[in-house]
């Protein structure tokens, strides 16, 4: 019966309508680390500036796949429009948010060992401040993409040498 091969990767929490998530990855230090460190879970944010990371990080990301992978991609006009594009799918997300925030939010359930989640997202001010802030870090991510893809286009960086060899 101590053989290590018949040990189970999931065990059971005990109620097997909640059920246990955890396996060796999800529960290792340097997941639980990972995620702690992430704007959603770090300790001492106001639900704005968690809004206002994460909506950098997006905006940032979604401009690239709206400039090259939509219909005006082979066009004179596919940045321009990726940064449209981009900046209209952050406002649908935070309109989605703020929609959740009226729907009087639950305290967040957890059956993997992730950290514990903030008050604030129990609550319809936290909830609508992170959207807020979501907003407007995601538009200016996405102008920020948009900034750095002219500059690369129109080849600014140039006079630093070429990159890669």
């Amino acid at each position: 019966m101590s053989d290590p091969r018949n040990r189970e990767v999931v065990y059971a929490a005990g109620d097997p309508q909640i059920g246990n998530l955890v396996t060796p990855i999800n529960g290792s230090g340097f997941t639980k680390a990972f995620l702690s460190n992430l704007p959603a879970y770090r300790k001492g944010l106001s639900p704005l500036r968690r809004g206002l990371e994460i909506g950098m990080a997006h905006g940032y990301w979604l401009f690239g796949p709206f400039a090259y992978t939509s219909q005006f991609r082979l066009s004179k006009v596919a940045d321009i429009v990726g940064l449209i594009e981009a900046i209209l799918l952050v406002v649908i997300a935070s309109l989605a948010m703020s929609l959740y925030a009226n729907s009087n939010p639950p305290k967040p359930l957890t059956v993997t060992p992730l950290p514990e989640a903030p008050a604030t997202f129990s609550t319809q001010e936290g909830w609508t401040d992170f959207s807020s802030g979501f907003l407007v870090g995601g538009i200016g991510g996405a102008a920020f993409a948009y900034v750095v893809y002219l500059a690369f286009k129109s080849g600014v960086f140039q006079a630093f040498g070429s990159f890669g060899g």
